[in-house]
């Protein structure tokens, strides 16, 4: 989950400054000039969308090693780590990947893999994981994540983000406008967009922004189901991935920092069900079962 929910958080921060860069630079004067250019807007917002879900993309990695304060393994100092190293290596191999960064990070059991390009990656368990763990078990969770980058999942991510960008940054700008020109009906003298635009568009860039994640945090819920099977792929047999699983469901899991929550192995469950990043575990059991 981890993974996810640092990119929404870097995402919305990122669009909320290119946002108000814009707006010191004059954008919203330009575009509202002679009334709501919508042509313009639709370009604009195409460019600050796709542009912060990009930048966002283009930063987690370092966002996710900052986070959770995982340390890359440069050179393994023990059998863990050594076997670590192995395992994902065999795995991306098999999954036709380039070697993944690999980390390890204090924390409950979890894990995450993040990364700009399929070739470009980080993979990082924590060690309650490999503490409360099967070697077995692990590997089903290692292979889980290195599907989630052969499936080229963050990249797919950031074009449905950038889309929903778009839409949020143009309808909030619409109704910014609106909400303007009713406070300002009866001023006849002023030109281009006042105070409560400004204000307007903030608020409903928040508010469209978070709504908006619902679509993403669907797109998530469906890879997970994804990534089980190509973890069932990889090792040859759903078996070790049910086997995690379970153990994962009677474990205290700690969540993933909200900037990285998609990109785990697992969630809590969410008393609001739309805004979760991953399907209940007996949901993803059933799932691999029935293959």
């Amino acid at each position: 989950m981890k993974r996810v929910v640092l990119f929404l958080v870097t995402n919305l921060a990122v669009m909320l400054v290119l946002s108000v860069v814009a707006s010191l630079l004059g954008v919203n004067k330009f575009l509202t000039a002679n009334g709501l250019n919508l042509g313009l807007l639709l370009g604009f917002s195409l460019v600050i969308g796709f542009g912060g879900a990009f930048i966002s993309l283009l930063l987690s990695k370092t966002m996710a090693k900052w986070s959770t304060g995982a340390k890359v393994i440069a050179t393994p100092a023990n059998q863990t780590e050594r076997w670590l190293v192995d395992t994902v290596s065999r795995l991306a191999n098999a999954a036709g990947l380039a070697m993944p960064q690999v980390a390890i990070y204090d924390g409950a059991p979890n894990a995450f893999a993040t990364g700009a390009t399929r070739n470009n990656s980080l993979v990082a368990v924590s060690t309650g994981l490999l503490e409360s763990m099967t070697r077995e078990e692990a590997e089903a969770v290692l292979a889980h994540e290195v599907s989630h980058i052969a499936n080229g999942d963050m990249v797919t991510l950031t074009l449905i983000q950038g889309v929903v960008n778009t839409f949020v940054i143009f309808l909030s700008r619409v109704m910014g406008y609106l909400v303007d020109s009713f406070l300002r009906r009866d001023d006849r003298q002023s030109s281009g967009p006042g105070i409560g635009y400004m204000i307007s568009v903030i608020f409903f860039d928040i508010v469209f922004g978070i709504l908006a994640s619902t679509i993403v945090m669907y797109f998530s819920r469906q890879r997970e189901f994804r990534a089980d099977a190509g973890a069932a792929q990889l090792l040859g047999t759903p078996s070790p991935m049910v086997a995690a699983l379970q153990r994962l469901g009677g474990l205290e899991v700690e969540p993933l920092p909200k900037s990285l929550a998609t990109a785990g192995i697992t969630d809590r469950p969410s008393m609001m069900s739309l805004f979760a990043s991953h399907p209940p575990i007996e949901e993803r059991i059933a799932a691999l079962k029935g293959r």
